[in-house]
Formats: C-alpha cells, sequence, structure tokens
C-alpha cells in the first residue's frame, strides 16, 4: 500500500490536465464515533495502542501481523483515509457534488473487531454507515479489486439496506479465501451479498462478462440512492499478487461501465475509492488517472501519451522505464450474457452460479 502509488496517480492525472480548475479538499481525521459506526472499542484501542509503540504490537486483533504491519501513529494516519471517504459521502449526500473519489479509500478487508489484509479502518463500511445514519435506505457498494470485499460485505450481511457485490478471483486461489456464490446474505437481507468468484487466468473478455451479466441487473433492481465502488487495480495482468489477467482498458471500461450505471440508477450520486494495486509504477497510477478522469467527466483517450514531465520523474526515483501510453493496446471488448451461456466455460459456470444463488431471492430470472 505504499504512498507512491498515491503520488504518481496524481501526479499522472494533474499532468495531463485532468485536475486543472478542480479543488480537492482536506477532510478532517474520522473521530471515535465515527469509527465506532463499524469497529468495536477494544479493536481501536489496539490500533492506538500500536501507533504509538509499534514494535510492541504482537498480532493482536490482526494489528503487527503479517498482512497488517504496525506502524508510527498508525491510528492517526489511518483516521485521515476514513475522514476523506466518509466527507465524500457527507457531501453526496447533501447534494454538493454528484461524483467524490478518494483514491487513499477502499479499505474492504478490515473487519469490525480486526485489521486484516493491508487494512486498518474500513473506510468504506464507515462511510456506508454513515450514509445509512443520514438516512439514505438503499445504497449499493460494487467491489472490483481482485481480492473478495470480505470486510464490507461482512459489515452489512444482514442489512438489506445495503446492497454488496464484489467480483474477484476465487477464494480457491487467493486470500482471503471467501467470496463464493452461496454467501448472498441472511434473513431478511437474503440476496444482498453477492460474489462473483472467477477462476485464476481469467482475462478481458470473461471479467466483462461476467460484470455485465450481474452487475447491472442487480444495479436496475435495487435502485440504489448512492453507488460506492471500489477500484483496486491489482486485477492487471502485471500484479505480483494475484492471478487474474486484466489489461489497464479493461479496467477502464469497468470504470465507465460504473459511471454510467451510477447515473442510470443511483441519480448519479458516485463514491469511488482506490484500494488494492501492487504494480505501482505502471498499472495503479494509469488506472488512477483514468478513474478520476471519468469522475471528473474528462475521460482520458487510451491512446494520449503518458506526459514527459511524468516519465522523467518516474524514471529519475526508481530507475525504470515507465509506460508510454494511457493503454496497453488491448480491445476490451467482451460477448454480452445475453447472447448466450456456454456450459463448458469456466467463467461462464461462475456467471451462472452467482445469477442462481442470488438472482431468484430478488425476483430475476438467473438464466436470462
Amino acid at each position: 500500500m505504499s504512498p507512491v502509488r498515491l503520488d504518481l496517480a496524481m501526479r499522472l492525472a494533474r499532468e495531463l490536465g485532468v485536475l486543472d480548475g478542480v479543488t480537492t479538499t482536506t477532510a478532517p481525521p474520522a473521530d471515535d464515533r465515527l469509527l465506532a459506526l463499524v469497529h468495536g472499542d477494544d479493536f481501536v484501542a489496539e490500533v492506538k495502542k500500536a501507533g504509538a509503540a509499534p514494535w510492541r504490537a504482537d498480532g493482536s486483533r490482526g494489528v503487527g501481523s503479517d498482512d497488517t504491519p504496525a506502524f508510527a501513529d498508525m491510528h492517526a494516519v489511518s483516521t485521515r483515509y476514513v475522514g476523506a471517504t466518509v466527507q465524500a459521502a457527507e457531501r453526496l449526500w447533501r447534494g454538493d457534488t454528484l461524483h467524490a473519489v478518494n483514491l487513499a479509500g477502499g479499505m474492504h478487508h478490515s473487519m469490525p473487531g480486526s485489521a486484516s489484509g493491508f487494512c486498518v479502518y474500513n473506510d468504506v463500511a464507515i462511510a456506508i454507515t454513515r450514509l445509512l445514519e443520514l438516512g439514505a435506505t438503499r445504497v449499493a457498494y460494487v467491489d472490483v479489486d481482485v481480492h473478495h470485499g470480505d470486510g464490507v460485505e461482512t459489515a452489512f450481511y444482514d442489512d438489506p439496506r445495503v446492497l454488496t457485490v464484489s467480483v474477484h478471483e476465487s477464494g480457491v486461489s487467493l486470500f482471503p479465501g471467501t467470496g463464493f456464490p452461496g454467501s448472498s446474505g441472511t434473513g431478511a437481507a437474503e440476496g444482498s451479498a453477492v460474489n462473483v468468484a472467477l477462476p485464476a487466468g481469467t482475462g478481458d473478455a470473461g471479467w466483462l462478462r461476467a460484470f455485465d451479466a450481474v452487475v447491472p441487473p442487480l444495479l436496475e433492481d435495487f435502485a440504489p440512492q448512492v453507488l460506492v465502488t471500489q477500484h483496486g487495480a491489482d486485477s492487471h495482468l502485471e500484479d505480483p499478487l494475484a492471478h487474474l489477467r486484466l489489461s489497464l482498458d479493461a479496467q477502464r471500461r469497468s470504470y465507465a461501465m460504473l459511471h454510467d450505471l451510477a447515473h442510470r440508477h443511483a441519480g448519479g450520486r458516485w463514491l469511488a475509492t482506490g484500494g488494492g494495486g501492487y504494480e505501482v509504477l505502471d498499472v495503479v497510477p494509469r488506472a488512477w488517472a483514468h478513474l478520476l478522469g471519468i469522475a471528473l467527466h474528462r475521460p482520458i483517450d487510451p491512446a494520449t501519451p503518458t506526459p514527459e514531465g511524468w516519465r522523467h520523474y518516474v524514471s529519475s526515483r526508481f530507475g525504470r522505464t515507465p509506460a508510454q501510453r494511457m493503454t496497453d493496446g488491448a480491445d476490451a471488448g467482451f460477448r454480452p450474457w445475453s447472447e448466450g451461456y456456454d456450459p463448458a466455460d469456466p467463467v461462464d459456470q461462475a456467471v451462472l452460479a452467482t445469477r442462481t444463488a442470488v438472482f431468484p431471492s430478488r425476483g430475476l430470472d438467473p438464466q436470462l
């Protein structure tokens, strides 16, 4: 989760002109009351203690574990990204803006009582709970990170006011080992947790087909008042921690599709966050610059060269020749589900499993 990802993404967006005339905001850190919307007091106390003396953290409640190391000022730093996502949600709800982006957010693995998967506090779950507190009755969350959005799903597993959809690599081959179609909510929220668990090796056409087969019909049915999304860039074929094979072009297309879905089904209210992504020089900065461009209604032409100044900064600081264009040169096309189902195709099998698990409880036909 190196902050260099944020530095390079914002530098790239600025040099491309995406942020011309745009004022970024500084949000106050989340206070204990906001954290308590999702997290237990004992867990917050453990994070504070670890931030004061990181060398003493022993993995209690996931703090100081291998996948969520302790660091100085851990609590203070983490409340910053939570505060930003919450501020974005509040401004959307008030009508101050239609779209808001917090690239530092999207910490979707954090659980109510523990840190997990590089995530300390779950800013997304806190922001969604804040929207509910403000009066929202239908919030949709769509997660396109390569890993299952387990922490957000857990926070709302029994709450029918929140629809969570995670499109990810199957837990058979990837952390956190969860997110199978049968995990679909409980009680009155049955069918409100949706998991598309794709086989390792899935590429652009299969991933986009799966997304199109599940996400648009569910959002149309749910009619959310706000769409919250998580855009981990670790589904890219060059990411070192996972096994999907998406191009930058397919990732960009998913952002554009979610933007369109926000306008079609959520009155335009769209809160987008960052997330994972561990090819930090070439992939994440370009992906998130595209996300910012789409959110600002200033989409970047994929054929656009990366700015010379940005390339010089990357090569001089990291000793590596950076990507030359805002594209991987991929087609990013796919065959819609409406054109038929192939029972021998592993991606189609995964899609049908999800639709079969969820669609009937929502009054939708899993076959159509």
